[in-house]
């Protein structure tokens, strides 16, 4: 599938430098084995939790990089569903900016009332992600404000190769295995681990309700696929950009794909084992070697997100009750 000689646009600098530019609160995430889980899984896997700071996200290491250096009393914009908006939101705050994210009229309550609280300025736009983006671009164009994109900013990418950093106190791993939207978290860990560890197979997980970036990397160039469902919010795409698709054709062996129906029985188990409580997207991982995509028996993922809607949050403590 790739070529893995082939160059990036991607840098991996000093890990210790990068690190310098993320708040603290989203380095050294917890990262363990759970034997239990282990045991239902069939193999050794390692679990990253990075969910375990302000945002409930991972998106504070790329963001936190990609902010770096914007001089305090200026204004940025992005669009969002919700996590990287957060990230935006509680960073840029932190650095003195004016946060404005643009994002569509359906998005997660949760994820929507945190972006507001971490004080951006949220604009709902009628439509899809692309009119999001769109209105997003529009606003920068409009008043010279700094245009921040997930998937595009190289910072964003190189900010989570402090993940695959981490991972590696743990050892080397045969697979490590993260959920795949965009790209950036995936090109990051990625970068890191084809310098470090490159016996490392690395795998993305796309839904099989949205599986733009596998159809992407698979022409070789960005194919739109309107997504089935939101349920996986974090990971569902219509189309990823031009230089996401290159960064993960260069640097990621495979992508498979997970329903709806793996999705929610990973989220169990992470619930009944980890005791934590993951969003669709930040399940991802674990769903994909639950199902038994990833061959592999020395293995590494992240839990991404702990952001779900309200309803999918009450319907998995439901079901847990019931079990």
């Amino acid at each position: 599938m790739n070529q893995f000689n082939a160059p990036t646009d991607l840098v991996l600098g000093d890990i210790s430098r990068t690190r310098t530019a993320i708040p603290d609160c989203f380095l050294d995430t917890p990262q363990y084995e759970d034997e239990l889980l282990n045991a239902v899984l069939g193999r050794r896997v390692t679990v990253k939790v990075e969910i375990a700071n302000p945002i409930r996200s991972f998106k504070g290491r790329g963001v936190g990089l990609a902010l770096a250096g914007l001089p305090a009393g200026g204004t940025v914009v992005c669009a969002s569903s919700g996590n990287f908006g957060q990230a935006v939101a509680y960073i840029g705050r932190a650095r003195g900016l004016r946060v404005v994210v643009c994002t569509t009229t359906d998005v997660n309550p949760a994820k929507r009332a945190r972006m507001a609280a971490f004080g951006a300025e949220v604009v709902e736009v009628d439509g899809t992600a692309e009119a999001a983006h769109r209105a997003a671009e529009a606003f920068a164009e409009e008043t010279g404000a700094q245009l921040i994109v997930d998937g595009v900013h190289p910072g964003v990418a190189e900010g989570a190769a402090t993940i695959a950093a981490e991972l590696s106190r743990a050892g080397e791993f045969e697979a490590v295995v993260a959920p795949i939207g965009d790209g950036s978290l995936i090109s990051g860990i990625a970068l890191w681990l084809r310098e470090h560890a490159p016996r490392t197979r690395i795998i993305g997980v796309n839904t099989t309700d949205a599986p733009a970036m596998q159809r992407s990397v698979q022409a070789g160039r960005p194919v739109a696929v309107a997504p089935a469902s939101n349920f996986a919010e974090g990971i569902s795409i219509p189309q990823p950009h031009p230089e996401s698709v290159a960064r993960v054709r260069a640097l990621v062996d495979d992508i498979v794909l997970v329903d709806e129906r793996e999705l929610r029985e990973a989220m169990s188990l992470i619930a009944q084992h980890l005791s934590v409580l993951a969003e669709p997207a930040g399940a991802a991982g674990i769903a994909a070697i639950a199902a038994g995509r990833i061959p592999h028996g020395k293995i590494a993922t992240l839990i991404t997100g702990g952001n779900p809607r309200p309803a999918v949050a009450e319907a998995l403590r439901t079901h847990l009750e019931r079990a």
